[in-house]
């Protein structure tokens, strides 16, 4: 099932949703091209959870740790990562057994390595205007 998204508040307000039932331990994957709206929607999540700590894409950080929400949040995006060993030596592991929760930006690109309970969405720019968020499977 989609969801049109006709703004960029409607795609916050969509995380802010999807954070209500989330729990310590979720994992959620995001993918879709340069402007989807990936981080959009981390913003909301954070919204959502109580924070209002400035949430900004972790392309060259790779993580970057939310600790003042209801749950901690570990936002990575593997844009820039080249191989699952990169990501392994950065603590991949570890971060999946925090108390929180962990979002994955461009989560396509090593879908391996991601628990098999993560919640998987596609964001889509779409050519009249908006975004389209898709539940799927990878």
């Amino acid at each position: 099932m989609s969801t049109h998204l006709a703004s960029p508040e409607e795609t916050l307000a969509w995380g802010a949703s999807l954070a209500q039932g989330l729990r310590e331990g979720d994992v959620i994957a995001l993918c879709g091209q340069l402007g989807a709206g990936k981080t959009h929607v981390v913003k909301g999540l954070l919204d959502g959870l109580g924070s209002n700590e400035e949430v900004t894409s972790p392309t060259f950080s790779l993580v970057h740790e939310y600790q003042r929400a209801r749950l901690p949040v570990f936002h990575f995006d593997f844009y820039r990562m080249e191989r699952e060993a990169d990501l392994l030596s950065i603590g991949w592991d570890e971060y999946l057994d925090q108390p929180g929760i962990v979002v994955v930006e461009w989560a396509d690109l090593f879908p391996a390595l991601l628990p098999d309970h993560a919640q998987w969405y596609r964001l889509e720019a779409l050519p009249e205007g908006g975004r389209r968020v898709t539940r799927i499977q990878p």
